[in-house]
């Protein structure tokens, strides 16, 4: 994972980012439109947002450069969050894009490790007469 960014004291010049428009909107919607696609019928995998994606292939020539930084990226499971966050797409146009994905069989799409919150009591009592014994 990268380290975000730290802002400079004094930027250095040049061409200055697009910053978003008020409310926290980009000024350029018709961008998601292109990235998600008019789908074929709509139909969208369910997804939470931490449901683990993992790609099975490398990208393919004609993949969108999306669809291919998605792929580099799931080299090792990471969260739909997470990819949309590194990203920097929306919840929704995540979920089209994996979909698509999906259905082309290039990721994985696995449920987080539930990890229980009390551990076995025979792993307990194995410890503790191990420590006994000691």
């Amino acid at each position: 994972m990268t380290p975000p960014r730290r802002l400079r004291r004094h930027p250095a010049p040049g061409p200055q980012p697009a910053e978003p428009a008020a409310g926290g909107e980009e000024k350029n919607p018709e961008r998601l439109y292109v990235v998600a696609g008019p789908g074929e019928d709509g139909a969208r995998a369910a997804l939470d947002l931490v449901t683990l994606i993992v790609a099975r292939a490398d990208p393919p020539p004609a993949a969108t450069p999306e669809q291919a930084a998605l792929l580099r990226l799931c080299a090792a499971p990471l969260s739909v969050a997470e990819l949309s966050a590194y990203l920097n797409l929306p919840f929704s146009a995540m979920t089209v894009l994996i979909t698509e994905l999906l259905t082309a069989e290039l990721v994985q799409a696995r449920a987080p490790v539930v990890r229980r919150a009390v551990p076995d009591r025979s792993l307990l009592e194995a410890v503790m007469h191990g420590l006994q014994r000691l």
